[in-house]
């Protein structure tokens, strides 16, 4: 939250050490107008503190003037300064008032956008759907909290479904599309065991989203990148995948790092003009390997001299040191470390990881 509409329990301290650093000087060079320079002390306060704190130094600061006034008759206080002291008071009070007033505000809005993202964006369970998941979402825009980067992951009776994707677009409108693409993900994804189907059903839906967003004067279509990924209960040793023109997930495990299949075929809202959905590749997967999927707002994210993140290789670096495999927690957070040590913490896009596999088994030493 911005400074000038955020309260702390210690912001008193900078108009109170401002008030002391006046005194002091005042009383170092009496030549000073340390009336004057009070009048700084209210209104800053009303920049940092609440407006009872705020008050609180407005009645200090006309108190010691009075007493200047009274202690030092050499000091002349006309009229106008006393009434412009008084002014100031006010004046800082009001600002305060004000500065309250915006932070309640803000922060309804900021509980609307967090409802807002749970919805989305839902926590995660560690263990969900059979596999163990651990995910990270942080919007572009901080203070919205949410943008058009999405995923979930459902357990349904066909074994774990997972879905990370990223709306063209940015704002509300972009916002309202991943909802309508993991609305549609969730009703689909649990009840039809055909991926197929799942991929028809993502794209009928965001095609009734836009023509729900056209009748209502939108002249953009929205479209989505996205990865779906199936991990069938009949076949434990492998993963389905569908990908909707979204960079391939990468594996890392004992094997070092390989890309599922990267044969895509048009994003989400797009089948019409591109003959249809993308097809279901299966791939091999083993027990301890994990799969990460990002969106473009890691890959594509650079530092001050213009580089990208290089991902594949802090990857290949992470499955060096993990030659057993690597927790999902583990390898969202060492990725999110890596990614802000190459940006300094300055990202210009949202970014969504999501890493997934199935239950790690204990390593089993080699028979000697």
């Amino acid at each position: 939250m911005p400074l000038l509409t955020r309260y702390g329990r210690a912001a008193w301290v900078l108009p109170m050490g401002c008030l002391i650093a006046i005194i002091v000087v005042g009383e170092l060079g009496p030549s000073i107008r340390m009336v004057d320079w009070l009048l700084m002390v209210p209104l800053l306060a009303s920049g940092v503190c609440s407006p009872t704190v705020t008050f609180l130094f407005a009645v200090l600061v006309v108190a010691i003037n009075r007493w200047v006034d009274i202690a030092h008759p050499s000091v002349v206080i006309r009229p106008e300064d006393f009434l412009l002291q008084v002014t100031a008071a006010l004046l800082a009070l009001l600002i305060a008032v004000l500065r309250a007033q915006a932070y309640v505000y803000i922060r309804h809005l900021q509980n609307a956008a967090e409802i807002t993202r749970q919805v989305i964006l839902p926590p995660l369970p560690p263990s969900w759907g059979g596999i163990e998941s651990a995910a990270h979402y942080q919007a572009a825009d901080v203070e919205a909290r949410v943008g058009g980067d999405f995923y979930d992951v459902l357990a349904t009776p066909f074994g774990a479904r997972v879905i990370l994707g990223d709306v063209q677009g940015k704002g509300l409108p972009a916002v309202s599309t991943a909802g309508a693409v993991t609305g549609a993900f969730r009703e689909a994804g649990y009840h039809e065991q055909d991926l197929d189907t799942v991929a028809q059903r993502l794209e009928h839906g965001l095609r009734r989203h836009n023509q729900l967003r056209q009748a209502y004067g939108e002249k953009t279509e929205r479209f989505a990148t996205a990865v779906v990924l199936a991990f069938p209960h009949d076949n434990p040793h492998t993963v389905d995948v569908v990908n909707f023109g979204h960079e391939g997930p990468l594996v890392i495990g004992p094997r070092g790092i390989r890309r599922l299949p990267q044969t895509q075929g048009g994003p989400i809202g797009m089948a019409d003009l591109l003959g249809g959905t993308p097809a279901v590749r299966r791939a091999p997967l083993e027990t301890n390997e994990t799969i990460l999927l990002v969106t473009d707002g890691v890959t594509e994210a650079r530092n001050h001299a213009g580089e990208f993140f290089p991902l594949r290789h802090h990857l290949e670096q992470l499955a060096t040191d993990h030659p057993h495999g690597i927790a999902p927690a583990h390898l969202v957070q060492s990725v999110l470390h890596a990614l802000h040590r190459h940006t300094h913490g300055h990202t210009t896009d949202d970014i969504a990881l999501l890493a997934v596999r199935h239950p790690a088994q204990p390593h089993q030493a080699p028979r000697t």
